[in-house]
This record gives C-alpha cells, structure tokens and sequence, in this order.
C-alpha cells in the first residue's frame, strides 16, 4: 500500500524545490508593482502554486518514464516502476496537482501571466522534452528551456510583465543547466543508454564530447551572470563574488576536460553546479536588495 512518503517522492522534492526556490528569487527581485503583490497570502498563494505545478509536472514525467525508469539502476527503486504507486493512481495524482497549481495561479488577480508561463513549463516540459529525450542529443538543450521559466512565474507575478533582468535571470538558469545535466549524463551514461535515451554522451566514448559542451556553456554562463553589473542591475560586490564563483565552477568544468578521472571530474563538476547556483542568487538577490535601499 503506497504511504504519504511514496507520493512525496514522487514529486521529486529537491527538483520541485529548486523550481519554487528560483521562481521566489525572481518575485523577490522584482519591484512589486502590481498592488497585492506585497501581501503575504499573496506571496503564500503563488509558491504554493509554482510548487504544485513543479510537483505535478514531475509525477506526469515518472508516469511517462515508468517503463524506462525501471530499466536504470538509478531510477529503477522510484515509486511507480516498484509498483509501490499505480500508474493510473500516479496519472490523476500529477493532473490533479497541476489543474490545482494553475488555479492557486490563475486566481491570484488581474495578472494571468505566471499561470500562463506555469501553463508553458509544465507543457514544454511533458509535451516537447519528455518525448525528445529518445529524439535527439538536443533534448538537454530542449529540456532546459521549462527549467528556466521560473524565475518569470515569480516576476511576473510581482509586475504583470517581464523585463531585462527576469530574462537575465532565465538565461542564468538556462546555461547553468548545460554543465549540470551534461555530467549527470555522462555520470549515468550506460543507464541512459539502457533505456533508450538519446544523451549526448551515448556515442562520447572516452567523454570529450560532453566535456567540450559542458565548458562551452559554463563560459555563457560566466558571461551571462557578470552582465547584471555591467547593464546598472547589480553592484560592484555582486562582481566580486560572481567572478570568485564563475572561476571555482569554471576549474570543475576545465577539469572535466580532462582525459583522466572522468568520472571523478564529472561528479565534481556535478556537485559544484548544486553549490554554485543557490550561493549566486543568494547573492544576487541579496546585492539588488541594498541597490532599491
């Protein structure tokens, strides 16, 4: 019989968090022009919704990938390829909390727009990435399009639109996905394989080819997160930390370059993509708020 803990699981929290937490960092960020967007139980209402949605899309994805996840070491002990959840159980689970994350979202005022880009996450994500996973290499690339679509959802919902620095902080989450999918990849390449999964690193036998990716978008990324100071969107301290960070992730992914300890380099490269992410919009968020001071 499946318990509370089976179905959190099956929302993939620490995935599901990482789409609130962004989406949060983007509402903070953004001057709250919309006249309930300072409320608390406005605030309440639209992480409850992004969190509802992430959870859903991720339950609709395992009950897409039910079959593949069986056959891969890392997914095979999830929820519904152990049967500890139907997949029709799993199926109206995820719809139901989709249709009630969309509602908390569409019900949040004048402004439709965060459950429209709710609506194109969750749609990108099932509908376009899900399927291209046994397509194309380029489905990491697909894929990080609805992984970068948070940080709007919350902007939106502080201004009824999107301006520079919400698309700053979409091409920040955009490129960093790159290097960190890319090493996850090669990490569970022969499990990708299993499954029919058609990941850059399938035909990458010794792993230049990810490497070379995986360094080419940490170099965008560098880019991309210094341009918040030069376009008067962040302070000289922001650089500062930013340009510290970008060279400890930019030494991971040099690393993964190399042909010795691939494995070992793409772990690192991996873990280093999870520390670095949060610590630079931590900061980020924490720089623009002494600029409005």
């Amino acid at each position: 019989m499946a318990t509370f803990q089976d179905y959190y699981e099956l929302t993939k929290p620490r995935l599901s968090f990482l789409s609130v937490f962004t989406a949060l960092i983007g509402f903070w960020m953004a001057p709250k022009t919309l006249a309930s967007a300072s409320d608390l139980a406005y605030f309440v209402i639209l992480a409850t919704g992004i969190g509802l949605c992430a959870g859903g899309a991720a339950v609709l994805n395992q009950w897409m990938e039910y079959k593949s996840d069986g056959l891969m070491r890392r997914t095979k002990e999830r929820p519904i390829p152990t049967l500890k959840i139907q997949p029709k159980k799993a199926l109206i689970f995820g719809i139901s909390l989709c249709i009630g994350g969309l509602f908390l979202l569409f019900s949040m005022g004048d402004s439709k727009l965060p459950m429209l880009l709710a609506s194109l996450t969750i749609g990108s994500y099932l509908i376009v990435y899900t399927p291209f996973k046994k397509i194309s290499a380029l489905n990491t690339l697909i894929g990080a399009i609805p992984g970068a679509l948070p940080p709007l959802i919350g902007w939106s919902a502080a201004t009824g639109t999107i301006s520079t620095l919400g698309w700053l902080l979409f091409a920040i989450l955009f490129f960093w996905q790159m290097p960190h999918f890319y090493a996850l990849s090669w990490m569970y390449k022969d499990d990708y394989a299993k499954a029919g999964f058609k990941m850059l690193s399938k035909d990458d036998l010794d792993g230049k080819v990810v490497a070379q990716h995986s360094f080419a978008h940490t170099v965008l990324l560098v880019i991309v997160t210094l341009l918040p100071t030069f376009l008067g969107f962040a302070s000289a301290f922001y650089l500062c930390v930013a340009a510290l960070l970008n060279l400890l992730f930019l030494m991971k992914a040099y690393q993964f370059l190399s042909s010795e300890n691939k494995n070992q380099n793409a772990q690192r490269l991996f873990f280093a993509s999870i520390i670095y992410l949060p610590l630079l919009l931590i900061v980020l968020l924490i720089d623009n708020a002494f600029l409005a001071i």
